[in-house]
């Protein structure tokens, strides 16, 4: 069994495609490169590899979104349970009772109250 070639090799496609995933935070012009590069190792068309490309991390990116929602819809479930409040939740609750304080006292003041 012969050793195999860059060209031939799925493991450097794989590691050019996951390489990608960094690089798309550097822009169209890097992703451009990135799918250059693996059209020439492929062997296809440069702009349909492009379109993919793009394609793939804008699809890589909606799912990060979407991964990133569940995890707060998950931290809200699992505070819901455990009968904790958000902070935002106890700040409110907190300006309410200063807010009812401050109106008792005016009460506590007015002889005709």
């Amino acid at each position: 069994m012969s050793a195999p070639t860059e060209n031939d090799d799925p493991r450097s496609v794989s590691e050019l495609l996951l390489a990608g995933i960094g690089w798309a935070s550097l822009g169209l012009e890097a992703a451009d490169e990135v799918a250059d590069d693996l059209a020439r190792r492929v062997g296809v068309d440069r702009a349909a590899m492009r379109g993919a490309v793009r394609d793939t991390i804008s699809s890589w990116r909606a799912e990060a979104d979407q991964l990133g929602a569940r995890r707060d819809e998950a931290v809200e479930r699992g505070l819901a349970r455990a009968g904790l409040a958000r902070r935002e939740e106890v700040e409110d609750l907190g300006l309410r009772v200063a807010q009812l304080e401050h109106r008792l006292r005016l009460l506590e003041r007015d002889p005709t109250g």
